[in-house]
Order: structure tokens, then sequence, then C-alpha cells
């Protein structure tokens, strides 16, 4: 007789170490690789950022914060200790990756890092309101 439980928990385990290991995939949020508008010069867009960010940072960043290491947080005191509180850094860090954290560069296309940056910086002065 195949006991199930404990190859079931061992499945679910497995699964829980590679979500944390690979990138989490483009949901194709309609205009999410869409980060920069082309008919305002170039700005980039916070809608976009945001979208950008529920899609693919959210998971480990939850309201800012960071559910595998506390003090590499997105509030704006963290940046600030952390040398990151300045939108062009942040916007680097996401392309690029920084310690534990891959790059997702490819993964928020043409401008999407920016957009990330730019929606992550604002609501870090705003203190992260709940949504």
């Amino acid at each position: 007789m195949i006991r199930w439980r404990p190859l079931v928990s061992v499945l679910v385990a497995l699964l829980m170490v590679l979500g944390l290991i690979l990138p989490p995939p483009a949901l194709g949020f309609p205009g999410a690789a869409l980060a920069v508008d082309p008919g305002d010069s170039g700005r980039v867009s916070l809608e976009a950022g945001g979208r950008l960010f529920e899609a693919h940072c959210a998971g480990c960043h939850v309201q800012g914060g960071n559910i595998l290491r506390r003090s590499k947080t997105l509030k704006l005191a963290a940046l600030e200790r952390n040398g990151a509180a300045d939108p062009a850094v942040i916007a680097t860090i996401a392309a690029a990756g920084i310690g534990q954290m891959g790059g997702y560069g490819e993964a928020l296309g043409d401008g999407g890092a920016e957009a990330v940056a730019a929606w992550v910086w604002q609501q870090a002065q705003a203190g992260w309101p709940r949504g």
C-alpha cells in the first residue's frame, strides 16, 4: 500500500522551494509590458509600475516588506539604510538583482525596471499605504 501523505508533503515542499528559486512568470496583464508611455515624451507610467510590481515583486515584497530578509524591505528607512533611496538605484536592483534577489530586467521589459522603481519610490515616500 502506498502512503500518500508523505509523498504529497514532499511534493508540496518541492514546489514551494521552486517557487522561491525561480522568478515568477509574466502574467500577461494588459498593458503590463508597456511601462513607458510613448505619448508622454517617454515618461515612466506609475500605473504600469504598480502592475509590474504586483506581477513580479509582490510575492516577496508584500506591502513593501520582505518575506525572506527582514532588513531588506522597500520601506523608506530601509532604502536609506541600504543606500537605495533613489529611483535609479531601485531600478538597477530590480533589473540586475542584488544579493539573494535575482534580476528581473527581462521579465519587466523595456522601461519596466524604471516604472517599478518610480512606483516603489512613490509608495516608500507615502509609507506604503494599504490599497
